[in-house]
């Protein structure tokens, strides 16, 4: 039996039940205790504000003991009253370190909050702390020389993912409910496949990219999305009402969705790329017996797609990653963020001094330096048009009314240090970004091994309300997110 499930598990409820709890104080204790149990086991949490939060917490306590108005005031005025939160260690969160997993950043204490993780404390989330992530959250695996390495609580030997690698963990184990997490090529998605719970990156600019650490910059601006990260679908929607501010209006997210009145397709995978892994045949099945599955239940019709373009989707999210901003200027080199605050970082010293146990940093960070080296500052033509092309047939096919199911990633969960293997893997989730479009990560039971298995839903920008009514209909279909070590059945 997993070991993270040897000792009494606690329970945790939902977050919409959690507000109308009277008792706070309580809660936030029993997901302090809880992160105290796993947290050694899986290196999720590495900086907590536990006594900030129970403080907090008994504050909140006597605001609801005060209500003369009765809790629905409260609800309406405080939808996350008192609800737990942990944040990805990249964002601001007063008080806390924002070096994301650099060195040279290790005594950075964010004096604000930023605006995502503000808005969701306004309506009343109580951060507990934050997580880990890769060095400069550009990478499959979370892992850095500051915090070490983030271990999947399906399977301390496999990887929790990357970027947002510590949020999916600490969900996954069941010791936070929601969380905050940013993606530029998948690093809210793949860390909720691996771990088993459910993410969401929103339409290209609906929440506030600011106050996270490195900025975008070129056109990297318009690929970054900040989004959601959750242990039940249910909470996708409030969490995003919140984080979205103003612009969460524009998602129209209240409006009611009739599956039954939308057209479902599905993209088993990619054409064949020779740089990307072929789908593991757990992944496919698992993905038909969703198409099964809303034929069987909603009297639709999947229709099975081959989209030619996807098969250059690295390359693609390559090539865009580079470009030039709006203003001309290229994005700033890895290389230039790896020497924040310290020397300057020379690729090819940097992997010299790593083969001598000498840098500071990791090699996946090394590696990705040393490629930049030899991309050309000019976008390939021959990119460009299939990037174009791609956009144009996917905004044609799903409309407003489209919803596409997408392999998460071609592997089910690998072992720690294996993705250097296969770097370009994470091309099933970056396509996503370059095209803008809205991605609701989606569990789907447990492979036999034990591990999470899930598809991507992908639906028209500013549709995220398809996605993530899909998500529900499929949690409750395929049970959502399951317990490390309860449970090895499939879906």
């Amino acid at each position: 039996e997993n070991p993270l499930f040897s000792t009494s598990h606690l329970l945790v409820p939902k977050t919409k039940s959690t507000a109308k709890k009277p008792k706070q104080n309580k809660m936030v204790q029993a997901y302090i205790d809880r992160i105290q149990e796993v947290n050694p086991l899986i290196n999720a949490m590495v900086k907590d504000r536990f006594s900030a939060a129970l403080q907090e917490a008994a504050q909140v306590d006597k605001l609801i003991e005060e209500e003369t108005g009765g809790e629905e005031v409260l609800e309406d005025r405080l939808p996350l009253l008192g609800v737990p939160i942990t944040v990805k260690e990249a964002f601001a969160l007063q008080g806390m370190p924002n070096s994301t997993g650099l060195l040279t950043r290790r005594d950075l204490v964010s004096g604000v909050d930023a605006p995502s993780v503000a808005l969701l404390k306004r309506a009343g989330a109580i951060p507990l702390g934050v997580t880990n992530c890769s060095e400069l959250c550009m990478w499959l695996e979370s892992h850095n020389r500051l915090y070490g390495i983030t271990n999947n609580p399906y399977d301390f030997e496999r990887i929790a993912g990357g970027s947002s690698g510590g949020e999916g963990s600490i969900l996954g184990a069941g010791a936070s409910v929601i969380g905050v997490g940013s993606d530029i090529g998948g690093s809210i998605r793949i860390p909720c496949f691996f771990n088993g719970v459910f993410g969401h990156k929103p339409s290209t600019g609906i929440v506030s990219n600011d106050g996270q650490y490195p900025p975008a910059s070129g056109l990297q601006i318009g690929f970054l999305c900040t989004g959601p990260m959750c242990r039940y679908a249910e909470d996708l929607i409030p969490m995003l009402s919140i984080m979205g501010g103003p612009n969460a209006n524009k998602l129209c997210l209240s409006a009611e969705v009739d599956l039954k009145k939308l057209r479902f397709f599905s993209v088993p995978h990619n054409g064949g790329s020779h740089l990307v892994s072929p789908v593991d045949a757990q992944l496919l099945q698992a993905q038909k017996m969703v198409v099964r599955r809303l034929e069987a239940d909603l009297g639709v019709k999947v229709q099975e797609l081959f989209i030619p373009q996807l098969k250059y989707s690295f390359q693609i999210w390559g090539t865009m990653m580079a470009s030039p901003g709006k203003d001309g200027k290229p994005p700033t080199t890895f290389a230039e963020l790896m020497s924040e605050g310290g020397k300057k970082v020379w690729p090819v010293w940097e992997l010299f001094k790593w083969l001598l146990g000498f840098s500071s940093h990791t090699i996946a960070a090394i590696g990705l330096a040393l490629v930049e080296l030899f991309q050309s500052s000019h976008p390939s033509p021959f990119m460009l048009r299939q990037k174009e092309s791609l956009q144009q047939e996917m905004e044609e096919l799903l409309g407003t009314d489209g919803v596409l199911l997408y392999p998460s990633h071609p592997q089910i969960t690998p072992k720690h240090h294996h993705p250097i293997f296969t770097p370009f893997n994470f091309c099933y989730t970056g396509i996503f970004n370059i095209l803008g479009l809205p991605v609701t990560q989606c569990p789907l039971g447990l492979s036999k091994e034990g591990l999470p298995l899930g598809v991507q839903i992908v639906t028209g920008k500013l549709q995220d309300r398809l996605s993530l009514a899909t998500a529900l209909y499929l949690e409750k279909a395929f049970g959502g997110w399951r317990e490390p070590g309860k449970t090895t059945a499939k879906p």
